[in-house]
C-alpha cells in the first residue's frame, strides 16, 4: 500500500523497516519533519528514493513531501487478544465497522487507552492506506486481532476471564457499570449497532448519555467515551483507594 502521510510513513519505518520498499522523498523539501523521516530511513536501513514533487503527485495526490510504499499490515491470530498481564487486558471488539475512517480513528484511541482491537473477518474494514492515514499511524502500534465468528470468540473471552461490556443504547448507564479487570469493550457500526448475537452474547450492555437531539455518537467518539471512562476507573480510582 502507498503512505503519503509524515506521522504513518515514520511509525511504519520503525515498526516494520524489512516492509518499507521505499520512501519517495520530494527532492526540494527540507524541513524538520522531513529530515526526522529521513534520519529514521538512514537509521533502519530503508531505501530511500528523491524526486520532483511532480514525480510524488504521480504516485500519490495529498502527500506531505514523502510516499512510501509498504507491505500491508498484517494481523494477529485469535489467540493473541488473550495476551498481556490477567486483570489488567483491554480490548475494543468491532461488530460491523466498515468504514476505513472510523477504523483508523478507533485505533488512534485504543493507542491512546492501551487497548487491543479485535475484528471479524467479514464485515470489516480492511487495513488500508485510508486506515493508516486516518490512525495518524496508530495503525503500527496497536496489535489488531482478526478472528472467525465473533459471537464464538466472544463466548471464549468470557470463559478466559473477560467482562465483555456492549455499548447498545438499550442499556443503563456506561458510567454505573464496572469497568476494572479484564475488559472487553463491544462496539457496533453507527447505522445498524450491534447484531443481535452479538448483543446477546455480552456479559452486560452500556449506554453513552445523549442530552441532545442526536440518538448516537461515531463509533470512534463512542470508543473515546467509553475507553477513558475504563482507563478512569481503572487507574485512577484504583489510585484513591
Amino acid at each position: 500500500m502507498i503512505l503519503t502521510r509524515l506521522n504513518a510513513i515514520l511509525e511504519a519505518v520503525r515498526a516494520r523497516p524489512r516492509q518499507v520498499e521505499f520512501v519517495l522523498f520530494d527532492a526540494g523539501r527540507r524541513d524538520r519533519r522531513i529530515n526526522d523521516l529521513k534520519r529514521a530511513c538512514r537509521d533502519l536501513e530503508v531505501s530511500v528514493r528523491y524526486g520532483s514533487r511532480e514525480a510524488l503527485d504521480r504516485l500519490a495526490r495529498g502527500h506531505q513531501g514523502a510516499v512510501a510504499r509498504v507491505a500491508l499490515r498484517e494481523y494477529l491470530p485469535p489467540e493473541a487478544a488473550l495476551e498481556g498481564p490477567r486483570g489488567e487486558r483491554f480490548l475494543f471488539v468491532l461488530d460491523g465497522v466498515q468504514d476505513p475512517q472510523n477504523l483508523g480513528a478507533v485505533l488512534r484511541v485504543a493507542e491512546g487507552v492501551g487497548a487491543r482491537v479485535v475484528l471479524p473477518e467479514r464485515g470489516s474494514a480492511p487495513l488500508s492506506e485510508g486506515v493508516a492515514k486516518s490512525s495518524a499511524g496508530a495503525v503500527e502500534r496497536v496489535p489488531v486481532v482478526r478472528v472467525g465468528n465473533l459471537r464464538r470468540s466472544i463466548d471464549q473471552l468470557k470463559d478466559e476471564g473477560f467482562r465483555v461490556v456492549g455499548l447498545d443504547a438499550s442499556g443503563p448507564a456506561l458510567y454505573g457499570l464496572d469497568l476494572t479487570g479484564d475488559l472487553a469493550l463491544v462496539l457496533g457500526a453507527e447505522a445498524t449497532g450491534l447484531r443481535r448475537l452479538v448483543r446477546e452474547g455480552c456479559d452486560l450492555l452500556g449506554s453513552l448519555p445523549m442530552a441532545g437531539e442526536v440518538a448516537s455518537l461515531n463509533v470512534a467518539a463512542a470508543a473515546a467515551a467509553a475507553g477513558y471512562e475504563a482507563v478512569r476507573q481503572r487507574r485512577f480510582s484504583r489510585k484513591q483507594a
